[in-house]
């Protein structure tokens, strides 16, 4: 049966893992959004590395997780942030002011609300991770 929100079953198998205490898990299908997310969640230090493997069948991650998620997840559907939204949409789906990230899709590719911010960029919501 192929996976209708494919970010939502990356965010979904990287959280139940990670409350399992596992050091590393695979999810297939791959995306090329997803790719971007794994870069996003590599680069802000939420997991420790990835791997595309290729098989023929629409390819893997195998992703070594650090267990620094408490919480991460999908947002659907994708709503429209401007550049001076984005403390709104912390107060929705962050614990606090601080901690943790909200994964931004913007016109210069997947980033944290951060890195938005700094920028002065607007863009769509994907995820977010804490």
């Amino acid at each position: 049966m192929p996976a209708t929100n494919v970010l939502a079953n990356l965010f979904v198998t990287i959280y139940n893992t990670e409350s399992r205490r596992k050091s590393s898990c695979t999810i297939f299908p791959t995306s090329k959004i997803g790719t971007a997310v794994l870069e996003t969640l590599k680069k802000e230090g939420y997991i420790g590395g990835y791997e595309r493997i290729e098989d023929g069948r629409g390819g893997k991650f195998h992703i070594d997780l650090v267990a620094k998620i408490v919480k991460c997840g999908a947002i659907s559907p994708r709503f429209k942030v401007k550049k001076d939204e984005y403390t709104f949409w912390e107060q929705r789906y962050l614990p606090s002011y601080d901690r943790g990230i909200l994964l931004v899709t913007t016109n210069s590719g997947v980033m944290s609300h951060h890195d938005a911010i700094k920028q002065g960029q607007g863009g769509f919501l994907v995820g977010y991770a804490y």
